[in-house]
Protein backbone atom coordinates (compact mmCIF):
# COMPACT_ATOMS: atom_id res chain seq x y z
CA UNK A 1 0.00 0.00 0.00
CA UNK A 2 0.97 3.68 -0.82
CA UNK A 3 1.09 5.95 2.01
CA UNK A 4 -1.30 8.04 0.05
CA UNK A 5 -3.70 5.14 -0.03
CA UNK A 6 -2.55 4.13 3.25
CA UNK A 7 -3.66 8.16 4.47
CA UNK A 8 -7.08 7.23 2.90
CA UNK A 9 -7.50 3.92 4.22
CA UNK A 10 -7.03 5.48 7.88
CA UNK A 11 -9.33 8.10 7.51
CA UNK A 12 -11.71 6.14 6.18
CA UNK A 13 -11.61 3.69 8.89
CA UNK A 14 -11.18 6.84 11.32
CA UNK A 15 -14.72 8.39 9.96
CA UNK A 16 -16.59 5.01 9.58
CA UNK A 17 -15.73 4.19 13.40
CA UNK A 18 -16.95 7.70 14.50
CA UNK A 19 -20.03 7.31 12.61
CA UNK A 20 -20.64 3.96 14.38
CA UNK A 21 -20.43 5.30 17.69
CA UNK A 22 -22.68 7.81 17.67
CA UNK A 23 -25.23 5.06 15.77
CA UNK A 24 -24.59 2.80 18.51
CA UNK A 25 -25.26 5.26 21.00
CA UNK A 26 -28.53 5.97 18.93
CA UNK A 27 -29.22 2.25 18.18
CA UNK A 28 -29.47 1.65 22.28
CA UNK A 29 -31.14 4.82 23.51
CA UNK A 30 -34.34 2.92 24.80
CA UNK A 31 -32.52 0.78 27.37
CA UNK A 32 -32.02 4.32 29.35
CA UNK A 33 -34.94 6.09 28.06
CA UNK A 34 -37.82 3.39 28.95
CA UNK A 35 -36.37 2.68 32.09
CA UNK A 36 -35.82 6.27 33.31
CA UNK A 37 -39.71 6.96 32.24
CA UNK A 38 -41.01 3.90 33.83
CA UNK A 39 -38.90 4.61 37.20
CA UNK A 40 -40.70 7.67 36.93
CA UNK A 41 -44.36 7.11 36.52
CA UNK A 42 -44.03 9.04 33.06
CA UNK A 43 -45.80 6.02 31.16
CA UNK A 44 -47.06 2.71 33.39
CA UNK A 45 -45.21 -0.18 31.25
CA UNK A 46 -44.64 -3.81 31.99
CA UNK A 47 -41.55 -5.42 31.86
CA UNK A 48 -42.44 -7.55 29.06
CA UNK A 49 -43.56 -4.02 26.87
CA UNK A 50 -40.29 -2.61 28.04
CA UNK A 51 -38.39 -5.21 27.23
CA UNK A 52 -40.40 -5.07 23.54
CA UNK A 53 -38.97 -1.62 23.66
CA UNK A 54 -35.43 -1.99 23.99
CA UNK A 55 -36.01 -4.57 21.85
CA UNK A 56 -37.38 -3.11 18.58
CA UNK A 57 -35.08 -0.88 17.03
CA UNK A 58 -32.80 -3.62 17.22
CA UNK A 59 -34.80 -5.43 15.19
CA UNK A 60 -34.95 -2.87 12.59
CA UNK A 61 -31.65 -2.33 12.70
CA UNK A 62 -30.75 -6.62 12.44
CA UNK A 63 -33.11 -6.62 9.50
CA UNK A 64 -31.47 -3.53 7.54
CA UNK A 65 -28.12 -4.60 7.40
CA UNK A 66 -28.52 -6.86 4.70
CA UNK A 67 -29.70 -4.22 2.20
CA UNK A 68 -27.33 -2.04 3.71
CA UNK A 69 -24.39 -4.15 2.94
CA UNK A 70 -25.98 -5.16 -0.87
CA UNK A 71 -25.95 -1.68 -1.14
CA UNK A 72 -22.88 -0.90 -0.19
CA UNK A 73 -21.42 -3.33 -1.94
CA UNK A 74 -23.46 -1.93 -5.25
CA UNK A 75 -22.79 1.96 -4.43
CA UNK A 76 -20.06 2.22 -2.16
CA UNK A 77 -20.26 3.45 1.57
CA UNK A 78 -20.26 7.24 1.54
CA UNK A 79 -23.60 7.84 0.03
CA UNK A 80 -25.36 5.17 2.14
CA UNK A 81 -23.58 5.78 5.44
CA UNK A 82 -24.89 9.74 5.16
CA UNK A 83 -28.13 8.47 3.85
CA UNK A 84 -28.81 6.46 6.60
CA UNK A 85 -27.96 9.07 9.27
CA UNK A 86 -29.97 11.34 8.09
CA UNK A 87 -33.13 8.80 7.60
CA UNK A 88 -32.94 7.84 11.01
CA UNK A 89 -32.78 11.26 13.00
CA UNK A 90 -36.53 11.90 10.97
CA UNK A 91 -38.35 9.22 13.73
CA UNK A 92 -35.59 10.10 16.49
CA UNK A 93 -36.55 13.75 16.53
CA UNK A 94 -40.47 12.44 16.13
CA UNK A 95 -39.62 10.36 19.42
CA UNK A 96 -40.12 13.56 21.54
CA UNK A 97 -43.60 13.71 20.85
CA UNK A 98 -44.59 10.44 21.70
CA UNK A 99 -47.19 10.14 24.13
CA UNK A 100 -48.08 5.88 24.54
CA UNK A 101 -46.62 2.49 24.07
CA UNK A 102 -47.70 1.93 20.24
CA UNK A 103 -46.21 6.21 19.00
CA UNK A 104 -42.88 5.25 21.06
CA UNK A 105 -42.81 1.75 19.40
CA UNK A 106 -43.39 2.94 15.79
CA UNK A 107 -40.54 6.01 16.25
CA UNK A 108 -38.43 3.04 17.67
CA UNK A 109 -38.45 1.28 14.91
CA UNK A 110 -37.72 4.08 12.49
CA UNK A 111 -34.58 5.17 14.26
CA UNK A 112 -33.60 1.68 14.92
CA UNK A 113 -31.87 1.62 11.71
CA UNK A 114 -29.02 3.16 12.66
CA UNK A 115 -28.32 -0.01 13.96
CA UNK A 116 -27.47 -1.15 10.08
CA UNK A 117 -24.67 1.64 10.04
CA UNK A 118 -22.62 -1.46 11.46
CA UNK A 119 -23.07 -3.53 7.92
CA UNK A 120 -22.18 -0.11 5.92
CA UNK A 121 -19.23 0.29 8.02
CA UNK A 122 -18.07 -3.04 7.63
CA UNK A 123 -18.10 -3.35 3.89
CA UNK A 124 -16.61 0.25 3.48
CA UNK A 125 -13.94 -0.74 5.93
CA UNK A 126 -12.54 -4.36 4.29
CA UNK A 127 -12.23 -2.68 1.16
CA UNK A 128 -9.46 -0.38 1.87
CA UNK A 129 -7.48 -2.72 3.66
CA UNK A 130 -5.24 -5.71 2.40
CA UNK A 131 -6.27 -9.09 3.51
CA UNK A 132 -3.21 -9.54 6.66
CA UNK A 133 -4.16 -6.29 7.76
CA UNK A 134 -8.50 -6.63 7.94
CA UNK A 135 -8.84 -8.23 11.04
CA UNK A 136 -7.59 -5.03 12.71
CA UNK A 137 -8.85 -2.77 10.81
CA UNK A 138 -12.46 -4.47 11.26
CA UNK A 139 -11.84 -5.09 14.75
CA UNK A 140 -10.88 -1.17 15.67
CA UNK A 141 -14.29 -0.21 13.41
CA UNK A 142 -16.04 -2.33 15.73
CA UNK A 143 -15.02 -0.49 18.58
CA UNK A 144 -18.00 1.52 17.66
CA UNK A 145 -20.23 -0.75 19.95
CA UNK A 146 -18.62 1.39 22.63
CA UNK A 147 -21.54 3.80 21.88
CA UNK A 148 -23.46 2.10 24.02
CA UNK A 149 -21.74 3.63 26.71
CA UNK A 150 -21.98 6.97 25.67
CA UNK A 151 -25.47 6.27 25.85
CA UNK A 152 -25.97 4.57 29.30
CA UNK A 153 -23.16 6.72 30.96
CA UNK A 154 -24.20 10.46 29.88
CA UNK A 155 -27.97 9.25 29.10
CA UNK A 156 -29.23 9.52 32.70
CA UNK A 157 -27.09 12.14 33.76
CA UNK A 158 -28.64 13.84 30.43
CA UNK A 159 -31.97 13.11 31.28
CA UNK A 160 -31.30 14.46 34.84
CA UNK A 161 -30.58 17.79 33.96
CA UNK A 162 -33.34 18.20 30.82
CA UNK A 163 -35.62 17.57 33.60
CA UNK A 164 -34.22 19.72 36.33
CA UNK A 165 -33.05 16.96 38.52
CA UNK A 166 -37.10 15.17 38.17
CA UNK A 167 -39.16 18.28 38.73
CA UNK A 168 -40.22 18.77 34.96
CA UNK A 169 -40.17 14.78 33.61
CA UNK A 170 -41.69 16.34 30.41
CA UNK A 171 -38.12 17.74 29.84
CA UNK A 172 -37.48 14.57 28.66
CA UNK A 173 -38.58 15.38 25.41
CA UNK A 174 -35.36 16.99 24.42
CA UNK A 175 -33.24 14.17 24.66
CA UNK A 176 -34.46 12.61 21.48
CA UNK A 177 -33.91 16.13 19.61
CA UNK A 178 -30.45 16.16 21.03
CA UNK A 179 -29.59 12.85 19.08
CA UNK A 180 -30.95 13.62 15.83
CA UNK A 181 -29.18 16.98 15.65
CA UNK A 182 -26.16 14.79 16.40
CA UNK A 183 -27.31 12.43 13.59
CA UNK A 184 -27.32 15.21 11.09
CA UNK A 185 -24.28 17.02 12.05
CA UNK A 186 -22.51 13.45 11.74
CA UNK A 187 -24.03 12.89 7.93
CA UNK A 188 -22.77 16.37 7.33
CA UNK A 189 -18.68 15.85 8.61
CA UNK A 190 -18.95 12.57 7.18
CA UNK A 191 -20.42 13.41 3.45
CA UNK A 192 -17.43 16.50 3.62
CA UNK A 193 -14.76 14.06 4.70
CA UNK A 194 -15.27 10.84 3.27
CA UNK A 195 -13.91 9.50 -0.49
CA UNK A 196 -15.93 6.83 -1.90
CA UNK A 197 -14.77 3.73 -3.05
CA UNK A 198 -17.04 0.37 -4.25
CA UNK A 199 -16.62 -3.13 -4.50
CA UNK A 200 -15.36 -5.26 -7.11
CA UNK A 201 -18.80 -6.50 -7.35
CA UNK A 202 -20.92 -3.48 -7.67
CA UNK A 203 -21.42 -4.87 -11.21
CA UNK A 204 -23.28 -8.19 -10.35
CA UNK A 205 -26.57 -8.57 -10.43
CA UNK A 206 -28.53 -9.08 -6.95
CA UNK A 207 -28.67 -12.66 -8.06
CA UNK A 208 -24.82 -12.73 -8.37
CA UNK A 209 -24.61 -10.57 -4.75
CA UNK A 210 -26.41 -12.99 -3.03
CA UNK A 211 -25.45 -16.34 -4.00
CA UNK A 212 -23.14 -16.53 -0.84
CA UNK A 213 -26.16 -16.99 1.24
CA UNK A 214 -26.59 -20.31 0.10
CA UNK A 215 -23.70 -21.10 2.10
CA UNK A 216 -24.62 -22.67 5.66
CA UNK A 217 -21.45 -21.27 7.14
CA UNK A 218 -23.28 -17.92 6.63
CA UNK A 219 -25.57 -19.44 9.04
CA UNK A 220 -23.25 -20.73 11.47
CA UNK A 221 -21.11 -17.94 11.69
CA UNK A 222 -24.58 -15.79 12.17
CA UNK A 223 -25.41 -18.01 15.24
CA UNK A 224 -21.64 -17.19 16.58
CA UNK A 225 -22.70 -13.42 16.10
CA UNK A 226 -26.32 -13.90 17.94
CA UNK A 227 -24.59 -14.55 20.76
CA UNK A 228 -21.30 -12.61 21.02
CA UNK A 229 -23.10 -9.28 19.35
CA UNK A 230 -26.76 -10.01 19.93
CA UNK A 231 -26.92 -10.67 23.58
CA UNK A 232 -24.20 -7.81 24.37
CA UNK A 233 -26.75 -5.58 22.82
CA UNK A 234 -29.60 -7.17 24.46
CA UNK A 235 -27.97 -6.55 28.15
CA UNK A 236 -26.57 -3.13 27.27
CA UNK A 237 -30.54 -2.15 27.48
CA UNK A 238 -31.19 -5.03 29.93
CA UNK A 239 -28.30 -3.87 32.69
CA UNK A 240 -29.78 -0.56 33.54
CA UNK A 241 -33.36 -2.20 34.84
CA UNK A 242 -31.43 -5.01 36.33
CA UNK A 243 -29.31 -3.10 38.45
CA UNK A 244 -32.22 -0.82 39.08
CA UNK A 245 -34.40 -4.03 40.62
CA UNK A 246 -32.23 -6.49 41.80
CA UNK A 247 -29.84 -4.19 43.47
CA UNK A 248 -31.85 -1.27 44.04
CA UNK A 249 -29.83 1.34 42.66
CA UNK A 250 -30.58 4.80 41.09
CA UNK A 251 -30.54 5.37 37.46
CA UNK A 252 -27.34 6.89 37.09
CA UNK A 253 -25.68 4.39 39.09
CA UNK A 254 -27.28 1.74 36.94
CA UNK A 255 -26.06 3.69 33.93
CA UNK A 256 -22.85 3.37 34.85
CA UNK A 257 -22.38 -0.07 35.78
CA UNK A 258 -24.23 -0.49 32.52
CA UNK A 259 -21.50 1.44 30.72
CA UNK A 260 -18.84 -0.36 32.51
CA UNK A 261 -20.43 -3.57 30.75
CA UNK A 262 -20.57 -1.99 27.61
CA UNK A 263 -17.61 -0.02 27.06
CA UNK A 264 -14.66 -2.18 27.15
CA UNK A 265 -16.04 -4.91 25.26
CA UNK A 266 -16.17 -2.12 22.79
CA UNK A 267 -12.55 -1.36 23.07
CA UNK A 268 -11.40 -4.87 23.37
CA UNK A 269 -12.77 -5.95 20.15
CA UNK A 270 -9.70 -4.67 18.29
CA UNK A 271 -7.54 -6.58 20.22
CA UNK A 272 -9.53 -9.45 19.12
CA UNK A 273 -9.22 -8.69 15.82
CA UNK A 274 -4.98 -9.08 16.48
CA UNK A 275 -5.62 -11.83 17.66
CA UNK A 276 -7.65 -13.16 15.36
CA UNK A 277 -5.26 -12.33 12.58
CA UNK A 278 -2.14 -13.61 14.66
CA UNK A 279 -4.10 -16.86 15.79
CA UNK A 280 -6.85 -17.69 13.48
CA UNK A 281 -10.16 -16.97 14.20
CA UNK A 282 -11.32 -20.26 15.41
CA UNK A 283 -9.05 -20.73 17.67
CA UNK A 284 -9.89 -17.16 19.56
CA UNK A 285 -13.57 -18.74 18.99
CA UNK A 286 -12.98 -22.06 20.99
CA UNK A 287 -12.06 -20.05 23.96
CA UNK A 288 -14.65 -17.23 23.49
CA UNK A 289 -17.35 -19.72 23.55
CA UNK A 290 -16.03 -21.59 26.56
CA UNK A 291 -15.46 -19.03 28.51
CA UNK A 292 -18.86 -17.41 27.95
CA UNK A 293 -20.51 -20.54 29.44
CA UNK A 294 -18.74 -21.24 31.92
CA UNK A 295 -19.49 -17.27 33.39
CA UNK A 296 -23.21 -17.55 32.10
CA UNK A 297 -23.19 -20.57 34.71
CA UNK A 298 -21.30 -18.03 37.22
CA UNK A 299 -23.94 -15.01 36.53
CA UNK A 300 -27.08 -17.30 36.39
CA UNK A 301 -27.21 -18.41 40.39
CA UNK A 302 -29.50 -15.56 41.61
CA UNK A 303 -29.89 -13.24 44.64
CA UNK A 304 -32.18 -15.24 47.09
CA UNK A 305 -32.63 -16.16 50.74
CA UNK A 306 -34.02 -19.39 51.30
CA UNK A 307 -35.79 -20.94 54.32
CA UNK A 308 -35.80 -24.77 54.30
CA UNK A 309 -36.32 -28.14 56.17
CA UNK A 310 -33.10 -29.00 57.94
CA UNK A 311 -31.88 -31.74 60.06
CA UNK A 312 -34.32 -32.60 62.93
CA UNK A 313 -34.39 -34.36 65.83
CA UNK A 314 -35.91 -37.75 66.01
CA UNK A 315 -36.72 -39.42 69.28
CA UNK A 316 -34.80 -42.74 69.59
CA UNK A 317 -36.57 -44.36 72.12
CA UNK A 318 -40.28 -43.92 73.67
CA UNK A 319 -40.90 -42.25 76.34
CA UNK A 320 -42.65 -39.14 78.42
CA UNK A 321 -41.13 -35.58 77.49
CA UNK A 322 -39.58 -34.75 81.48
CA UNK A 323 -37.55 -31.15 80.62
CA UNK A 324 -37.70 -28.61 77.65
CA UNK A 325 -34.85 -25.62 77.52
CA UNK A 326 -33.65 -24.16 74.33
CA UNK A 327 -30.69 -26.16 74.34
CA UNK A 328 -32.17 -29.61 75.28
CA UNK A 329 -35.21 -31.75 75.00
CA UNK A 330 -35.13 -34.49 78.36
CA UNK A 331 -37.39 -37.56 77.61
CA UNK A 332 -37.23 -39.65 80.49
CA UNK A 333 -33.62 -39.95 81.12
CA UNK A 334 -32.68 -39.33 77.53
CA UNK A 335 -31.28 -35.97 76.79
CA UNK A 336 -31.53 -34.30 72.97
CA UNK A 337 -29.50 -31.55 72.15
CA UNK A 338 -30.51 -28.76 70.41
CA UNK A 339 -28.73 -26.32 67.99
CA UNK A 340 -29.80 -22.94 68.86
CA UNK A 341 -30.36 -20.36 65.82
CA UNK A 342 -27.08 -17.83 65.63
CA UNK A 343 -26.56 -14.36 64.76
CA UNK A 344 -24.20 -15.00 61.51
CA UNK A 345 -26.62 -13.71 58.75
CA UNK A 346 -27.93 -11.17 61.25
CA UNK A 347 -26.26 -8.11 59.24
CA UNK A 348 -25.95 -10.16 55.73
CA UNK A 349 -27.47 -7.27 53.59
CA UNK A 350 -24.59 -4.81 54.74
CA UNK A 351 -21.78 -7.18 54.65
CA UNK A 352 -19.19 -8.07 51.78
CA UNK A 353 -20.17 -11.93 50.73
CA UNK A 354 -18.36 -13.93 47.76
CA UNK A 355 -19.50 -17.16 48.47
CA UNK A 356 -24.10 -18.53 49.87
CA UNK A 357 -23.73 -18.36 53.71
CA UNK A 358 -25.87 -21.14 55.91
CA UNK A 359 -27.67 -20.88 59.23
CA UNK A 360 -29.25 -24.01 60.72
CA UNK A 361 -30.87 -24.48 63.89
CA UNK A 362 -33.89 -26.61 65.68
CA UNK A 363 -36.99 -25.88 66.98
CA UNK A 364 -38.70 -27.88 69.48
CA UNK A 365 -42.17 -29.08 68.84
CA UNK A 366 -43.20 -31.33 71.82
CA UNK A 367 -43.78 -30.18 75.36
CA UNK A 368 -43.58 -31.48 78.85
CA UNK A 369 -45.79 -34.46 79.75
CA UNK A 370 -46.01 -35.54 75.76
CA UNK A 371 -45.69 -39.22 75.30
CA UNK A 372 -43.34 -39.71 72.40
CA UNK A 373 -43.24 -42.51 70.43
CA UNK A 374 -39.79 -44.16 68.85
CA UNK A 375 -38.69 -42.00 66.05
CA UNK A 376 -41.10 -39.16 66.37
CA UNK A 377 -39.65 -36.31 65.86
CA UNK A 378 -39.67 -34.35 68.51
CA UNK A 379 -37.61 -30.97 67.57
CA UNK A 380 -37.48 -29.77 63.38
CA UNK A 381 -34.79 -28.80 61.88
CA UNK A 382 -34.61 -25.08 59.92
CA UNK A 383 -31.70 -23.75 57.52
CA UNK A 384 -31.80 -20.52 55.95
CA UNK A 385 -29.37 -20.22 52.75
CA UNK A 386 -28.71 -16.38 51.91
CA UNK A 387 -26.27 -15.73 48.90
CA UNK A 388 -25.74 -12.24 48.55
CA UNK A 389 -24.88 -11.92 44.51
CA UNK A 390 -22.73 -9.32 45.40
CA UNK A 391 -23.11 -6.22 43.46
CA UNK A 392 -19.40 -5.44 42.90
CA UNK A 393 -19.10 -9.46 42.32
CA UNK A 394 -21.89 -9.35 39.93
CA UNK A 395 -20.24 -6.31 38.31
CA UNK A 396 -17.21 -7.76 37.63
CA UNK A 397 -18.44 -10.42 35.95
CA UNK A 398 -20.66 -8.72 33.62
CA UNK A 399 -17.50 -6.69 32.49
CA UNK A 400 -15.23 -9.74 31.71
CA UNK A 401 -17.90 -11.65 29.85
CA UNK A 402 -18.88 -8.38 27.77
CA UNK A 403 -15.18 -8.18 27.14
CA UNK A 404 -15.35 -11.75 25.93
CA UNK A 405 -18.37 -11.09 23.50
CA UNK A 406 -16.22 -8.25 22.07
CA UNK A 407 -13.50 -10.29 21.06
CA UNK A 408 -15.63 -13.19 19.56
CA UNK A 409 -17.12 -10.35 17.70
CA UNK A 410 -14.09 -9.25 16.07
CA UNK A 411 -13.10 -13.21 15.47
CA UNK A 412 -16.37 -14.01 13.30
CA UNK A 413 -16.22 -11.35 11.38
CA UNK A 414 -12.56 -12.17 10.85
CA UNK A 415 -13.98 -15.32 9.32
CA UNK A 416 -15.92 -13.37 6.71
CA UNK A 417 -13.01 -11.84 3.86
CA UNK A 418 -11.04 -14.85 3.92
CA UNK A 419 -13.85 -16.74 2.87
CA UNK A 420 -15.82 -14.22 1.09
CA UNK A 421 -13.71 -11.55 0.19
CA UNK A 422 -15.86 -10.11 -2.53
CA UNK A 423 -18.63 -10.53 -1.06
CA UNK A 424 -18.04 -8.51 2.28
CA UNK A 425 -21.30 -6.55 2.31
CA UNK A 426 -23.62 -9.14 1.59
CA UNK A 427 -22.11 -11.85 3.89
CA UNK A 428 -21.62 -9.46 6.48
CA UNK A 429 -25.10 -7.67 6.13
CA UNK A 430 -26.28 -11.23 6.44
CA UNK A 431 -24.53 -11.84 9.94
CA UNK A 432 -25.21 -8.78 10.85
CA UNK A 433 -29.33 -9.10 10.73
CA UNK A 434 -28.39 -12.54 12.47
CA UNK A 435 -26.92 -11.18 15.31
CA UNK A 436 -29.01 -8.15 15.82
CA UNK A 437 -31.88 -10.48 15.66
CA UNK A 438 -30.39 -11.53 18.60
CA UNK A 439 -30.42 -8.16 20.07
CA UNK A 440 -34.04 -7.94 19.44
CA UNK A 441 -35.53 -11.06 20.20
CA UNK A 442 -33.39 -11.94 23.62
CA UNK A 443 -35.08 -8.68 25.67
CA UNK A 444 -38.21 -9.73 24.73
CA UNK A 445 -37.43 -13.27 25.94
CA UNK A 446 -35.82 -11.59 28.55
CA UNK A 447 -38.98 -10.60 30.25
CA UNK A 448 -41.04 -13.62 29.40
CA UNK A 449 -38.60 -15.16 31.79
CA UNK A 450 -38.91 -13.07 34.15
CA UNK A 451 -42.65 -13.17 34.43
CA UNK A 452 -42.54 -16.42 34.02
CA UNK A 453 -39.73 -17.29 37.02
CA UNK A 454 -39.57 -14.16 38.85
CA UNK A 455 -35.71 -14.15 38.66
CA UNK A 456 -33.71 -11.48 37.03
CA UNK A 457 -31.04 -13.75 36.47
CA UNK A 458 -32.78 -15.91 34.48
CA UNK A 459 -31.26 -14.01 31.23
CA UNK A 460 -28.42 -15.87 31.72
CA UNK A 461 -29.70 -19.25 31.35
CA UNK A 462 -30.40 -18.41 28.04
CA UNK A 463 -26.98 -17.16 27.49
CA UNK A 464 -25.80 -20.43 29.17
CA UNK A 465 -27.48 -22.75 26.60
CA UNK A 466 -26.60 -20.50 23.15
CA UNK A 467 -23.05 -20.72 24.29
CA UNK A 468 -23.42 -24.34 24.65
CA UNK A 469 -24.83 -24.46 20.87
CA UNK A 470 -22.51 -22.70 19.48
CA UNK A 471 -19.55 -24.31 20.88
CA UNK A 472 -21.19 -27.71 19.85
CA UNK A 473 -22.04 -27.06 16.65
CA UNK A 474 -18.00 -25.85 16.20
CA UNK A 475 -16.47 -28.18 17.64
CA UNK A 476 -18.36 -30.94 15.94
CA UNK A 477 -17.51 -29.02 12.42
CA UNK A 478 -13.87 -29.08 13.63
CA UNK A 479 -13.83 -33.08 14.36
CA UNK A 480 -15.46 -33.65 10.84
CA UNK A 481 -12.66 -31.89 9.28
CA UNK A 482 -10.16 -33.90 11.20
CA UNK A 483 -11.84 -37.82 10.47
CA UNK A 484 -11.69 -36.31 7.17
CA UNK A 485 -8.30 -34.30 6.70
CA UNK A 486 -9.67 -31.83 4.06
CA UNK A 487 -7.24 -29.70 3.48
CA UNK A 488 -7.36 -26.20 3.24
CA UNK A 489 -9.67 -25.84 6.18
CA UNK A 490 -12.04 -28.67 5.41
CA UNK A 491 -14.32 -26.53 2.81
CA UNK A 492 -16.89 -29.72 2.66
CA UNK A 493 -17.08 -30.10 6.43
CA UNK A 494 -17.52 -26.53 7.09
CA UNK A 495 -19.86 -26.33 4.86
CA UNK A 496 -22.22 -28.61 7.06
Amino acid sequence: MSPLYTKKANKTLFLNTFAFTICFAVWLLNGVLATFLVDNQVFDWTPVQVGWLIGIPILTGALFRLPAGVLTDKFGGKPIFVGLLILCAIPMYLLSYASNFWEFALCSLGFGMAGASFAVGIAYTSIWFPKEKQGLALGIFGAGNAGAAITTLVGPKLLSFLTDEKTNLEGWRMMPKIYAITLVLVAIVFYFLSENKKSSTSSKTLVGILQPLKSIRVWRFGLYYFLVFGCFVSFAGWLVPYYTNVYKLDLATAGFLASAFSLPSGIIRAFGGWLSDRHGARKVMYWVLGSSFLFSVLLFVPKMDVFTAGKGVVARQAGIVTEVTDTYIKIGTKKYELSLRGHNLDDVENEFRILPAKETWQEVRVIVGDKIHKKQLIAEGKTRIYFQANLWVFAILTIIIGSIWGIGKAAVYKHIPDYFPEEVGVVGGMVGVLGGLGGFVCPILFGYLLEGTGMWSSSWILMLFLSAVCLVWMHRVVQIMIDKNVPRLGFEADNR
